[in-house]
């Protein structure tokens, strides 16, 4: 098979449903007016409510929710075979990614910013928003801790991107400065920036060569490093450091995947992994796990906390919500489009890729991961004319920019759900952005130092995937609630609901059964929690949603529902 025929058929159905089916939920399911007002206008307090364009909202949201796991998570589902990767990557985004990204984002702009676990409470009751907030609050503690490994992993195997990455720093704060202070249109500062970020990738080898010391940090002084920087950047204005940042990244990630994508044309590589390999070994079920697996690279909880918790924050007019939203999630279909590819047509050979993926153990590393998606990815750029080194580099470097943004706005998103669990209990000390900042990062640092190198982080790894889908699941819970409460139809939210759901309850059961076969009593107990909470919260919101009737009040919308 070839691959550039997969991605133009992906790619089509992407526009396809950009075109059609997001207008459609856009239209008439949401209702969208851009003369609504919305939460960076009304609360504007120029930290986290700042009234944002478009074009450089959608650049912070598209690489906060496009971080690493987009790229490792289908970089081992192939491993059962490029087709039903492919499907799910493909049906996945147009049909349940892209509406759950869209929907959080709406009812959080249309509830004055707050997070969808804080929206829980109003949808459902007060204890569910607990349990959801605790939910979430476990699932980014496990982020922060294991994308600063990554990142530090990364920094050490190509110390060429450490130059590259830290420019890109210097560069986000000066243009937050000139765009935010000094009065300038921000597109040819950016414009100019992007190209001293591109020029400083060519020379990044150079740097660390210069410099032996920047290749002899360790991957545990490096995560030390970014949680300290995470903490600043959670604390600073958004647009001092995040969302210039970020708008510089989107340029960045573009443009990788305009080089990937013109390198697989020019290649047409054959795919060398086959179709289906429904039985590897060592491997869990295809079915559920194939959904947990890709997990980003279709749909994602933590996705919906990007939406709800920064983002709706930023909006400036409320149709902004669609090419952000839904748009933004299809630009993550195409990441995981483009690491499905580049682990299954960037081998030289169909036996290359067998004793890649010899087994699950094999292949379920993280270093086998990346390598597979930095090499084969490096590859397609290389068929450009571009040194291969170069073009390995560049993809390090899209790799780490991707982890780094969602490592950034997990920090954030960490911050502000702390300080509305504080706020619900009267903990006024913590709804202080330092303190409840300094509460987030020291909790996740000292996760990743409960093991050598900065590798604690991984010990809760396992039930990254569960709790992701679980987060979704609940996410498009309280998004039908909230739209039968409207009297408006929920069947585009609640069926996608439904399969997540499903999915998420027979794996979770079934790592737990793992873990206890494996005598892995944190894992289990852990697992066990996660499951007992996400039966509790499934239930209180389903009987929430039986119980939801349309009584609209003189506003318009239920007491205590944005309409």
């Amino acid at each position: 098979m070839n691959a550039a025929i997969l991605a133009v058929i992906v790619l089509i159905a992407y526009a396809l449903g950009y075109l059609f089916y997001s207008k459609f939920l856009s239209e008439r399911i949401f209702g969208l007016d851009p003369d609504e007002p919305v939460p960076s206008k009304q609360c504007e307090d120029g930290v986290d409510f700042v009234p944002t364009r478009m074009h450089v909202l959608w650049g912070h949201h598209y690489t906060s929710i496009a971080g690493a796991a987009p790229i490792v998570g289908p970089a081992l589902a192939v491993i059962w075979g490029w087709l039903p990767a492919l499907l799910w990557v493909t049906l996945g985004t147009l049909t349940m990614g892209a509406v759950h990204d869209f929907s959080s984002l709406v009812v959080s702009l249309r509830n004055k910013g707050r997070s969808i676990g804080d929206i829980a409470g109003v949808v459902v009751n007060s204890r569910v928003r607990t349990l959801f907030l605790l939910i979430i609050s476990f699932l980014i503690w496990v982020v922060l801790a294991v994308f600063a490994f990554i990142i530090g992993t990364l920094f050490v195997a190509y110390p060429g991107s450490i130059f590259p990455i830290n420019i890109q720093i210097l560069i986000a704060v000066l243009l937050g400065w000139l765009v935010y202070r000094g009065g300038m249109g921000i597109l040819w500062p950016s414009l100019i920036g992007y190209a001293i970020l591109l020029a400083s990738v060519f020379v990044g080898q150079d740097v660390a060569a210069a410099i032996p010391a920047l290749g002899s940090i360790s991957v545990g002084a490096w995560v030390w490093l970014l949680m300290i920087y995470s903490f600043v950047a959670s604390v600073l204005p958004v647009w001092l450091l995040l969302q210039p940042r970020d708008y510089l990244n989107s340029h960045q990630l573009i443009t990788g995947l305009v080089l990937l994508t013109g390198g697989l044309f020019v290649l047409h590589p054959a795919v060398q992994a086959p179709a289906l390999n429904p039985s590897p070994p060592g491997a869990p079920p295809i079915l559920p796990f194939l959904f947990i697996t890709i997990a980003c690279g279709a749909i994602s909880g933590f996705h919906g906390l990007v939406s709800s918790g920064t983002t709706s924050k930023q909006v400036s007019c409320m149709t902004d919500a669609r090419p952000i939203g839904y748009g933004g999630m299809l630009g993550e279909g195409a990441v995981g489009l483009l690491a499905i590819l580049a682990t299954t047509a960037g081998f030289a050979t169909a036996s290359e890729w067998h004793a890649h993926y010899a087994s699950w153990g094999a292949a379920s590393g993280l270093g086998p991961k990346l390598a597979a998606f930095v090499n084969g990815g490096g590859g397609f750029i290389a068929a450009l004319g571009i040194p291969i080194g170069a073009a390995k580099i560049f993809v390090a470097v899209m790799v780490i920019a991707f982890a780094a943004t969602s490592l950034d706005t997990g920090a954030r998103i960490q911050r502000l759900i702390i300080s509305e669990l504080a706020s619900a209990y009267g903990i006024r000390p913590l709804t202080n952005r330092y303190a409840a900042s300094g509460v987030g990062i020291g909790a996740a640092l000292v996760l990743a130092l409960t093991q050598a190198g900065g590798k604690g982080g991984l010990i809760l790894w396992p039930l990254f995937g569960t709790t992701n889908q679980l987060v979704a699941g609940v996410t498009l819970l309280v998004v039908s609630i909230w739209l039968r409460k409207l009297g408006r139809p929920i069947r585009y939210t609640l069926i996608p609901m439904f399969v997540v759901a499903a999915a998420t309850l027979v794996a979770m059961v079934e790592e737990l059964r793992g873990h206890l076969a494996a005598g892995n009593w944190l894992l289990a107990t852990t697992a066990a929690a996660i499951l007992i909470l996400d039966v509790w919260v499934l239930l209180e919101g389903l009987a929430a949603l039986y119980a939801a009737r349309p009584e609209p009040g003189p506003s318009g919308a239920p007491e205590g529902i944005s309409p």
